[in-house]
């Protein structure tokens, strides 16, 4: 007798869950994964597109900056030209202000102040060298009064002073003499020595330079009136190393073309060119005029 066996089970007529969720968690994963991968790459686009403008914005910015050193240098450079060019303005303006400066000065001492007289220049009977000052009576020899320039007088003064405090007595025995008064003096030495010999130590009227009222006959206290030996003198030596310094200068030394040797008589010429002078051991008389006259528009400075 044949069998017949059941194969019937009721499972079967159903498919298992778990059978198809592998298959539907691929697909989710599947399409998360495109999305994820489309926002990323829409991510990475946008970042690449805004890092390409971002680049392109720094390199406008590195050629705006360059541009803008090149002008920098440029208007630098054209800093420097304008200063150049104030700078030379300036320099102009300050040898224009020099000049008018010691135009200014010129106009402001006498020219006849530093001009070669003795029996080279001539001064006329009326000439008068302004305002004159009278010479403290304690450094005057003689009873009478004595005058000097008044822009001298200060010089003069300190010279006398410092000579005092050297122990040096300095007397004064004749400054300022007008045209008139050379003219008495000068008549008198021709009388008394002849004209001859009187024209070998005393000027002629208009030939002085104590017209000037810038020269100074010096003696001593011992010496008085007669001082033809004054270089024989603790006085004159001081003079001679220390006069230049208050600008004065010995107008005829020895071996002079003009007159004999007088160490008595000093003329005023201001510091500059009395320290010339000194320093190159020469005298007024033997430099030329021309030069001479470079240092008027200082002589009272």
């Amino acid at each position: 007798m044949s069998t017949t066996v059941s194969c019937y089970n009721p499972h079967m007529t159903f498919s298992h869950p778990a059978v198809y969720i592998p298959t539907t968690l691929t697909v989710l994963l599947a399409a998360g994964l495109g999305y994820t991968y489309y926002d990323f790459s829409m991510k990475l686009e946008a970042t690449q597109s805004e890092l390409a403008s971002s680049t392109e914005r720094v390199a406008a910015l590195e050629d705006e900056l360059a541009s803008s050193e090149k002008i920098s240098t440029e208007l630098a450079e054209r800093l420097r030209e304008e200063e150049a060019i104030v700078d030379e303005f300036s320099d102009t303006i300050r040898e224009l202000s020099g000049d008018i400066g010691h135009l200014t000065r010129l106009e402001e001492v006498d020219e006849e102040l530093l001009q070669k007289y003795s029996k080279v220049y001539f001064l006329n009977e009326h000439y008068h060298p302004g305002q004159l000052e009278k010479i403290d009576q304690e450094y005057v020899q003689k009873s009478e009064e004595e005058y000097v320039h008044k822009k001298v007088w200060p010089f003069l003064e300190e010279m006398l002073e410092d000579a005092e405090d050297d122990d040096v007595e300095l007397r004064i025995i004749s400054a300022f003499r007008s045209f008139d008064e050379q003219t008495s003096l000068k008549s008198h030495y021709d009388v008394v020595y002849g004209a001859g010999t009187a024209n070998q130590f005393s000027a002629s009227q208009g030939y002085s330079e104590h017209q000037l009222g810038t020269t100074i006959d010096f003696t001593t206290p011992q010496l008085g009136t007669n001082f033809n030996s004054f270089d024989q003198t603790e006085a004159y030596e001081w003079l001679e190393n220390n006069a230049h310094k208050y600008g004065f200068v010995l107008s005829y030394p020895e071996d002079n073309a003009y007159y004999q040797f007088e160490p008595w008589h000093w003329r005023f010429v201001g510091e500059e060119l009395a320290e010339d002078i000194h320093d190159d051991n020469t005298s007024f008389y033997d430099m030329d005029q021309r030069e001479i006259n470079k240092y008027r528009a200082d002589m009272f400075d």
